[in-house]
């Protein structure tokens, strides 16, 4: 039997995969609150993704424009997504005591402290990253900029 090497592309399934298998094994039927760790993960996930589209991007867009574009894009929305869970998670309340932080506590720089500020720490490395490639004019925009055929 031949050996086979896994490449990048074998890997992205199983993650989608392992997804829906959360979505049907965990999340019930009716109504209920998403938990702050269940945010947690999202995040981390959507992170991932950003960092994963910014290294096709970087690599492709000066080859192909037109494909980069969207490239670009889908990266943009991925942080958008992000912001937005990371805003959520300081919206949930705090297990046990039910707390809703302040809407500027992560800005503090120690909004719960650990390991609540993981999540903190994740989202502000990665804005860092974002800054450096992304204008605010795309970040606020409603057009994705796709204009390239």
């Amino acid at each position: 039997m031949p050996a086979t090497t896994a490449t990048a592309q074998d890997f992205v399934p199983y993650a989608t995969a392992a997804i829906d298998f959360h979505h049907a094994l965990n999340i019930p039927g009716g109504p209920l609150v998403t938990s702050r760790a269940e945010l947690d993960s999202l995040h981390a996930h959507l992170v991932s993704l950003h960092g994963l589209l910014d290294a096709h991007t970087r690599r492709t867009a000066p080859l192909l424009p037109a494909e980069g574009d969207h490239l670009k894009a889908a990266r943009t929305r991925l942080w958008q997504a992000a912001e937005h869970l990371h805003a959520a998670y300081h919206s949930s309340p705090r297990p046990g005591t039910g707390e809703v932080p302040d809407a500027g506590a992560c800005r503090s720089g120690r909004p719960e402290g650990a390991p609540e500020l993981t999540i903190c720490h994740r989202h502000q490395d990665t804005a860092q990253l974002v800054r450096r490639r992304t204008t605010p004019a795309d970040l606020h925009s409603p057009f994705t900029g796709l204009v390239r055929h």
